[in-house]
């Protein structure tokens, strides 16, 4: 297995056979590097399969054909491991990082989290990653030795700098003071490209936005142009999905291009060099970025902020607050499991974590449970 790494992987790419290893310790596998392993135990895991009902931009009962955050979260894994695979870095550890960043996600994407996180403001608040890195540290229950899925401590370093979180954010444990890993830096960059291109999709499929707004995005424009110089006559939904999947090769290519540019005029040859760089490495282009900047403005105000998608979101909040009062009025409402976690975490991060892991449709369910006198609870 490390032999395979040592002829494949550059200098800066993170081998399994320096890892940290695990907070518990285990015996390691014959056939499997410590982040495959990872990488397993996050596809078994029951925060894993739960995804497959969470919101990413749309609810799941407004159709079947919208992005979920778990077809997010493959198409992340998948533009990731594509990356990883040209910049020569470690492709099992970026898929166990993809695979996991989005496990703490709540009910109905970013309108629950920011629900949560004001139900939260005296409690330690509410935050995705952090609330990813609880399910894999502590919340998954799957080991008679420990909670959690004891993945390495490179995964959980990754989880705990995913995004925009602040160094002073990041647990002294996981040394804030240093770069991410590149396989990190990427699949940060991957998440953001992987939804604002494929919820440009579900957005001309929703008819929230359409092809004459989505034009007058530059980036948009000139992959368009590409699919027509060699497809004149399409249907809108080929002249969508080819355009879609040309947007995203625009992207990649000068994500891959401008990252290797980058490492190799600053001469970063270590995990070492990319840990003590003063910024990250990873990245596009500054005239990609700028154009990725437009097309995401774009997004903003015409999709996120949509009067529809407006309507889901404050929905979704209000099930999401009225749940939450009602458990903090009645905490025995909650099941024994986490009425057991109160004493030692406090009641409102209990009902917190119990609402987090729920999908949309049970949280609907919940809600009726809870609320309407003749449902079946």
């Amino acid at each position: 297995m490390h032999v395979r790494e040592d002829s494949t992987l550059a200098g800066y790419a993170m081998h399994s056979r320096d890892s940290r290893g695990r907070r518990h310790l285990e015996p390691e596998s014959r056939f499997r590097t410590v982040f495959q392993r990872d990488r397993d135990r996050v596809i078994h895991s029951t925060a894993f399969r739960r995804l497959e009902y969470k919101t990413q931009v749309f609810v799941n009962h407004e159709g079947d054909h919208y992005r979920t955050r778990l077809t997010h979260t493959l198409e992340v894994a998948q533009v990731s491991r594509s990356i990883a695979r040209a910049l020569a870095l470690n492709e099992d550890l970026v898929e166990a990082i993809s695979l996991a960043h989005d496990l703490g996600h709540s009910p109905f994407g970013h309108a629950g989290e920011e629900a949560l996180d004001q139900l939260m403001a005296g409690s330690g608040g509410f935050n995705h990653n952090r609330q990813s890195l609880r399910v894999v540290d502590c919340l998954e229950k799957r080991y008679p030795e420990f909670d959690g899925l004891n993945l390495s401590w490179e995964i959980r370093e990754s989880i705990a700098k995913h995004g925009d979180l602040k160094r002073s954010e990041v647990a002294a444990e996981f040394e804030p003071d240093w770069q991410p890993l590149l396989e990190a830096q990427l699949t940060d960059l991957a998440d953001s490209l992987a939804y604002s291109n494929h919820d440009i999709d579900d957005g001309l499929r929703s008819y929230f936005i359409t092809l004459e707004d989505i034009r007058e995005v530059s980036l948009w424009s000139e992959a368009e142009r590409l699919v027509v110089e060699t497809h004149s006559s399409l249907g809108p939904k080929t002249l969508v999905a080819r355009t879609v999947s040309h947007l995203i090769d625009l992207q990649v290519t000068d994500l891959i291009e401008s990252t290797f540019g980058r490492l190799r005029d600053r001469g970063i040859h270590s995990v070492e060099q990319v840990r003590k760089h003063p910024s990250k490495l990873v990245g596009f282009s500054e005239k990609m970025a700028s154009l990725k900047h437009e097309m995401d403005q774009f997004l903003m105000e015409r999709l996120y902020q949509h009067y529809r998608t407006l309507k889901m979101a404050e929905k979704a909040k209000r099930f999401v607050a009225e749940i939450f009062e009602e458990y903090l009025r009645n905490p025995k409402q909650l099941p024994p499991a986490f009425q057991d976690r109160i004493a030692q975490e406090g009641k409102a991060r209990a009902i917190c974590d119990y609402i987090a892991g729920m999908t949309d449709r049970f949280c609907q369910d919940e809600y009726k449970r809870l609320f309407h006198p003749f449902e079946r609870v």
